[in-house]
């Protein structure tokens, strides 16, 4: 079971005695000391899988840890481990004790856009900049535990005093709605906990042991809830890296590992220091780098994985300069190593950086994927099929009212809506609720209501059919019966209508075959959409360059790493400098450095265009730290016989890598 652990591993994996805190370095196995541990505990400890829950990030990372976990344990069942995010928690323990929150089990999960449509009503604003400051505000207070009145009473500025006051009307909003927002998931476990020491018993009783993944990015709400479910017997695994903490901007607390040291005295922590990913150099690099910011708890990653390449920093002329020069050693690099596209991250600050990259990787011919690109479930046509699912599990949900009633259009306007809004909000019910009511009548013209009415009574019969049927045939049923495929072919050129059609084929049979592997009735299915929209970023087994920003880089690694822009401004950022910022950004620059497992090139321009300006650019403070183990090349300049005579080298590995 613990012969392929290193020392600190195993201890790991067996320790027992109570609270535990792993702190994993970059590429250190800390998913092996997971999954190890959650065998352990069943075929060593003779544990329950179903006492068992382990909590990470992501569902992608809940997948991965859920079929290593099965293959360790062969034959053995693990029937009622959870192994999720936990967001899915929170909605598994919402749907459970829905009443005790004052929601039914079928309650909404309003995703970013909704939300947004929402404040932007609220508000009466399309200044999409303040929209979206209010809407961070109250998504960090909700994850500092703060309700609307203790939000109003911190308000600081205009704008908090702002967000504060529209706080109490968005609540009232997603309760008419029977609806949560993401950041709720989380929120309202932890305050039904607070207030309810009998369900809070119950859910102590299930879970004996909690395995957290990622814990550095625990935000306050998180961690309260962690620290709830463990309860007084404080039977828990916190597994993480203090050196990655990179989310402070979304909330994310790095204090909370020092939380754990002060509410748990008997803390132990094990350190994972062996690196299985980078070379020694890259290592070298990395520890010298973050050794610049304060510790509470030291540690040094090293390698067996030989000294590895020399590191490259290359000053370059400009932006335009600098990405000539990216993709002319990528490309010479991948010809002379006989690699795949896929070995190569091209990674940045921000997302404004990608355009030159792009370009030239255009320009060449190169496959490239571009993180934070538009979600599967953000197209147009996606969200119009899942507005007709989440009226199945929830009538009240009126952005999904809204949507859907329009789509495919049905004579049913913004008038109509209008009318139907006032007439709802007089009675301090749903749209949906509204259009039955004997006094809608009054409010809305009557042939348009009797198309309202027509709407729900459809969404009423395949509701009562989601509870009986299998949710492929409904589905199927269901996109036939509203005529979407015509309605796609007769809004939309052909070439796009294809597109979305094929789209809209895709989304159907994997949501029918979900619902088939897992017996799962289509409303349930509904809420597993919004987690799976919020929680994944897009996954690819293309072979292609990644083009990605430093964030949705972390937890990912490729053997050649590039690290563009390192500037002074850009990275630090410009609004970063301060000292009680600085240790974040430092912390990114690492994390940068730990995704590469064979090569680093680090490369920073002397001048960069800044909308129709210049701006003179200095190598970030992080180059320097890195230590002396570096190679520097280029000077910022570039002689038009050099550039000439690149162009020319260019050229020719074109050439080279169309005949292979």
């Amino acid at each position: 079971m613990s012969a392929q652990l290193n020392a600190p591993q195993r201890e790991a994996a067996h320790y027992l005695d109570g609270p535990l805190l792993v702190l994993a370095g970059a590429g250190s196995g800390k998913t092996s000391v997971i999954t190890r541990k959650i065998a352990w505990l069943i075929e060593e400890c003779g544990m329950s899988p179903a006492h068992i829950a382990a909590i990470t990030f992501t569902n992608k990372a809940a997948r991965e840890m859920q079929e290593r976990v099965a293959k360790l344990m062969g034959e053995r069942s693990t029937t009622g481990l959870t192994v999720s995010t936990f967001h899915s928690l929170g909605v598994r323990i919402l749907r459970q004790e829905a009443r005790h929150v004052g929601l039914k089990p079928g309650f909404s999960i309003l995703d970013s856009s909704d939300v947004f449509n929402l404040f932007q009503d609220l508000l009466g604003s399309h200044d999409k900049a303040q929209i979206r400051a209010v809407q961070s505000r109250i998504s960090l207070w909700k994850n500092a535990l703060l309700d609307p009145d203790q939000a109003l009473k911190m308000a600081d500025g205009a704008l908090e005093t702002a967000a504060a006051a529209v706080y109490a009307r968005y609540e009232q909003t997603l309760r008419a709605y029977q609806a949560v927002d993401f950041d709720d998931l989380i929120r309202l476990p932890v305050t039904l906990f607070e207030k309810n020491a009998d369900v809070l018993g119950n859910w102590q009783g299930r879970i004996r042991h909690l395995l957290v993944d990622e814990y550095q990015d625990t935000n306050r709400c998180q961690y309260t809830l962690m620290k709830l479910l463990a309860g007084p017997r404080a039977s828990f695994t916190a597994v993480g890296d203090d050196d990655q903490s990179i989310y402070g901007w979304r909330g994310a607390d790095s204090e909370n590992i020092n939380l754990l040291r002060d509410d748990y005295p008997l803390l132990k922590v094990i350190k994972l220091e062996q690196n299985y990913r980078s070379t020694t150099r890259i290592l070298k690099a990395a520890n010298a780098l973050i050794a610049n910011n304060p510790k509470i708890f030291e540690k040094r990653l090293w390698s067996e994985l030989g000294h590895g390449d020399s590191i490259h920093v290359h000053a370059c002329r400009d932006g335009e300069h600098e990405a000539e020069w990216v993709v002319a050693r990528l490309m010479a690099h991948k010809f002379e190593h006989r690699g795949k596209w896929s070995d190569y991250a091209i990674l940045y600050r921000g997302n404004f950086q990608a355009r030159p990259f792009e370009q030239q990787l255009r320009d060449h011919k190169i496959p490239y994927e571009l993180s934070g690109g538009q979600s599967f479930f953000d197209r147009a046509e996606i969200k119009d099929l899942i507005s007709y699912l989440r009226l199945l599990a929830n009538v009240d949900d009126d952005p999904a009212f809204i949507r859907a009633v329009t789509t495919p259009k049905r004579g049913i306007g913004s008038t109509t809506l209008e009318a139907l809004g006032r007439y709802a909000g007089i009675r301090h019910v749903s749209l949906f609720a509204a259009a039955f009511e004997t006094g809608a009548e009054q409010h809305v013209n009557a042939k348009q209501l009797a198309a309202v009415r027509e709407f729900g009574q459809f969404i009423n019969r395949f509701e009562a059919k989601s509870q009986r049927e299998a949710a492929r045939t409904v589905l199927y049923d269901m996109v036939k019966a509203i005529g979407y495929e015509a309605w796609l072919f007769d809004s939309c050129d052909p070439r796009d209508a294809e597109t979305k059609w094929a789209n809209v084929s895709d989304f159907l049979e994997w949501l029918a075959k979900k619902g088939d592997e897992e017996d799962k009735k289509l409303p349930e299915l509904t809420q597993t959409i919004a987690l799976l929209s919020m929680l994944d970023g897009n996954e690819s087994d293309h072979d292609s360059v990644q083009l990605a920003t430093l964030h949705a880089a972390k937890g990912l690694e490729f053997r050649h790493v590039f690290l563009v822009g390192i500037e002074e401004g850009v990275l630090p950022h410009r609004e970063s400098v301060a000292p009680e910022k600085i240790e974040e950004e430092r912390r990114l620059m690492y994390v940068g450095i730990t995704r590469a497992r064979n090569s680093l090139n680090v490369s920073h321009c002397r001048k960069r265009a800044m909308g129709k300006e210049w701006r003179n650019c200095e190598p970030s403070r992080f180059i320097a730290e890195m230590g002396d183990d570096i190679r520097h090349g280029g000077n910022g300049e570039d002689k038009p016989a050099e550039k000439t005579a690149g162009r020319a080298k260019l050229a020719q590995f074109r050439a080279m890598l169309a005949d292979t």
